[in-house]
């Protein structure tokens, strides 16, 4: 069965949503490297965004199964799918515009499955949320930071241990190097992570319009969807994003490549469980974590608390604020249907 125009239109919406993502989060990853000074800005987004693409060769598919089926429950064959889609889309990209002008580092991840999740229950009532698929995503707006937090703070107090008697020359050139690793790992992360959403959105398009019987995705299977998805989210990354990257790399506290490396090493290795998990978790949440945690190891009160406590109200508004926008564009477009 063929696409419709519209079933198309809103497939490339999702594609300039993931590159809005790739933009928005372009600051998770390259933030540490560029206030290290360890990359120029040009420099490191072309290394993040080389990474972003070329994470569908090392990550499998399970999130955008998350997303795609785990969460709403949605009829194949049924076209008035594509609208919601459409309006929740609308206000993920609403309020990535937002964040992204008041420099704020919140979820593009819970942005979209907040608006998705507005604009479903606006059709079909809270019956329509599979509640299992929420439990884990939910619990890691929590978790996320905690884990980057705790795993950065222990990793740079055990970094500290094992150079403390080394010269601080060494050790700085040493970090310079590592963490050019660490920022491709974080990169490799994050698009893994964050191109599956979009992949799970385009295939609930496919479902509805009926081009698809079920919702599944590999890279023997639809593979346009995949190459397509991080083809978006690279190009996204490219395109930088400064405004974020001051208040994730100066403002919460102040970095060293050694703290750098800490930072993007924890913040890598929480986003490949929660990856590994199918949990479309939020790297926006993990780094801000991981720099915290590395900014109290070195010194609590290095650590700007105030500017974390306003990047979180951000995080807690996300879901709803992105899927009240999507409820009241998708009733809008009823109304003048």
């Amino acid at each position: 069965m063929g696409l419709s125009v519209f079933a198309i239109f809103v497939i490339a919406l999702a594609l300039i949503f993931d590159f809005t993502n790739g933009m928005h989060d372009a600051a998770n990853s390259i933030s540490t490297v560029v206030s290290t000074r360890v990359l120029s800005p040009r420099q490191a987004v072309v290394w993040a965004a080389f990474f972003n693409f070329v994470a569908f060769l090392i990550f499998g598919t399970t999130v955008a199964s998350t997303i795609g089926k785990g969460m709403v429950e949605v009829p194949s064959n049924d076209a008035a799918w594509t609208t919601v889609i459409f309006a929740g889309l609308i206000g993920a990209i609403a309020w990535n515009i937002i964040t992204w002008y008041f420099g704020l580092p919140s979820s593009s991840s819970h942005a979209l499955i907040g608006g998705f999740a507005g604009a479903a229950i606006a059709k079909g009532g809270f019956h329509v949320i599979k509640p299992g698929g929420w439990y884990l995503t939910l619990a890691f707006i929590f978790l996320a930071p905690l884990i980057g937090l705790a795993v950065g703070f222990l990793l740079k107090v055990l970094v500290t241990w094992i150079v403390y008697k080394q010269p601080s020359g060494r050790v700085n050139r040493w970090s310079r190097i590592l963490q050019l690793f660490s920022a491709a790992a974080y990169s490799l992360g994050h698009g893994g992570n964050d191109a599956q959403k979009t992949m799970g959105i385009i295939l609930i398009v496919l479902l509805a319009e009926g081009a698809i019987p079920e919702v599944k995705l590999s890279l023997h299977n639809n593979l346009w969807v995949v190459l397509a998805a991080h083809s978006a989210i690279a190009l996204g990354t490219l395109s930088g994003g400064w405004r974020i990257v001051k208040t994730m790399g100066q403002k919460i506290t102040k970095l060293r490549p050694i703290d750098g490396f800490c930072a993007e090493t924890a913040g890598a290795s929480s986003i490949f469980l929660a990856t590994h998990l199918g949990v479309p978790v939020s790297t926006t949440h993990v780094i801000t974590g991981s720099i915290s945690g590395v900014g109290a190891a070195n010194r609590f009160r290095s650590v700007r608390w105030n500017v974390t406590l306003r990047i979180v109200w951000a995080w807690l508004l996300t879901i709803p604020v992105a899927g009240a926008i999507s409820a009241l564009v998708y009733g809008f477009i009823r109304l003048v249907s």
